[in-house]
């Protein structure tokens, strides 16, 4: 079907929310909408290599013509009937191909779907197709043997980061409405930072991740929504939050109905410590810190109050704790590749890195670092009880460029493991707290720039509320890319 240049541009172009609308209220058709955004990938994809693994169009709009019979016969199967989605290469997806970026399982079709994908599924959602991951998810910069290279959405010769990397350029060149991710060292955070759109890590628990072998060990891990906005995160976090029973981790409590209450709220007066870089602990790229202070206006802006903060704790010993549990978790559920001569030949060295630390780590060693964690997030509960957000920058450097595989320095420190440049994702991490990265401006290079908005415990939703205010004062995230202008 050839698709009507008119009707692209503008179905693409909307938020999640008003597609949703428009959908049920059938102002655009469900095959209309599929033809807008296939026409928009088939543009901007070639460039930067988001979205991979796209089954063939005529199965794609059998699909679209039954959501479109659905809703003759006044049918919603839920609030993203008729999207376009492209669940992350990581978690598997039934019938089609889960790679997780590894030569390992290149070709593997998977049975079943994860239960945060089963929900998007079940919600109305039309698969497209895969966006692209690193290897295991390991590093913050999407590339693999399998697929390639994921490029930055502003500029292609800069990597997209990771390992959400293909989600958020997809995002960000409107190639999807909404997007999925997951997050253990920044992988929603990152690739938001570096494409200017929203990433949120959600309190572990509050998106069932999984279901796996692992279900009671896999506490860094989470799956969390991407999005241009934040209503549309909520849209999105609304269908895949919620209670698992094959997942114990998972919370009880009605998540979903709680993601659809009003993100409006009134925030004079909250009081939002800035971390900074941690008292000069995290090495940055020269002017970012500079960037993400300024964006802090936009908090005053909205009635809050902004004052400096440092936590009080040996933040190396934290980092050698997060290394520590890091390399036991990955090691523990990949180790068999690792015992496979045939396996271990097409590992790359990071994730041979992981699996070799992990198994060399004693009981006694891996409950030392549990410890420090404790104590961690003891600590970040002593601030919260004068602040009610913490905020830092999201990243220490801007988009590198895409044919080197990480930072081997910052502002001439060395980064002495592939993952050092990414600290500043860890302290809500290892203290498993919501945090969301948000657009916060650009380089002098016009390469985008995020900050982290952390919440307490399990306070997901007033994370939303605080960055919807501020994304509405701040206007970062209507800049949009440049390839995205008409020739």
């Amino acid at each position: 079907m050839t698709p009507r240049p008119a009707t692209q541009t503008s179905l693409v172009s909307l938020d999640a929310v008003s597609l949703s609308r428009v959908l049920h209220r059938r102002e655009a058709s469900c095959v209309e909408v599929l033809e807008a955004f296939l026409a928009q990938i088939a543009q901007h994809n070639p460039a930067v290599n988001a979205i991979v693994a796209m089954p063939e169009h005529e199965t794609l709009f059998a699909q679209a013509h039954e959501r479109d019979a659905q809703l003759g016969r006044k049918h919603s199967m839920g609030v993203l009937h008729g999207f376009p989605q492209a669940p992350k290469d990581i978690a598997p997806v039934a019938g089609m191909v889960t790679t997780n970026g590894s030569p390992i399982f290149k070709g593997q079709v998977t049975k079943t779907d994860s239960s945060a994908n089963a929900r998007v599924r079940a919600a109305g959602a039309i698969f497209v197709g895969r966006t692209n991951s690193p290897e295991f998810g390991l590093g913050a910069h999407t590339y693999n043997p399998v697929y390639g290279i994921t490029r930055n959405a502003f500029d292609p010769s800069r990597c997209a980061g990771g390992s959400s990397g293909g989600a958020g350029v997809a995002l960000a060149l409107n190639m999807l409405p909404v997007a999925d991710g997951s997050d253990m060292m920044g992988s929603l955070r990152t690739p938001a930072a570096f494409n200017n759109v929203f990433g949120f890590r959600t309190s572990p628990g509050c998106v069932p991740h999984g279901p796996g072998e692992e279900v009671f060990f896999q506490q860094f891990s989470v799956t969390g929504p991407m999005a241009r906005n934040i209503p549309d995160l909520a849209l999105l976090l609304s269908v895949q939050a919620g209670f698992d029973a094959r997942l114990p981790l998972s919370r009880r409590q009605d998540d979903a109905k709680r993601f659809e209450q009003p993100l409006e709220r009134e925030l004079r007066g909250t009081r939002i410590g800035w971390l900074g870089n941690l008292g000069g602990h995290l090495p940055m790229e020269p002017g970012l810190l500079e960037i993400t202070e300024a964006a802090l206006e936009h908090f005053k802006t909205i009635g809050c109050t902004v004052q400096a903060a440092l936590p009080s704790f040996d933040l190396e010993q934290l980092w050698n704790a997060w290394l520590t549990l890091r390399s036991f978790t990955f090691s523990g559920g990949n180790a068999h590749h690792y015992h496979s001569v045939t396996s271990r030949a097409l590992l790359k060295p990071e994730a041979i890195y992981e699996i070799e630390r992990g198994l060399a780590l004693s009981g006694p060693e891996v409950f030392a670092a549990a410890k420090v964690r404790t104590a961690w997030y003891q600590e970040l509960g002593r601030l919260f009880d004068y602040f009610d957000f913490l905020v830092m920058p999201a990243v220490q450097v801007s988009p590198f460029i895409a044919e080197e595989h990480w930072p081997k320095s910052i502002a001439g420190t060395t980064m002495d493991t592939y993952h050092r440049w990414m600290q500043s994702v860890i302290p809500a991490t290892m203290a498993g707290l919501p945090a969301l990265a948000a657009p916060a401006g650009f380089t002098s290079t016009g390469l985008p720039v995020g900050l982290q908005i952390i919440g307490p415990v399990q306070n997901d939703m007033s994370v939303l509320q605080l960055g919807h205010a501020y994304d509405l004062a701040s206007g970062y995230s209507k800049i949009r890319s440049s390839l995205l202008q008409p020739n």
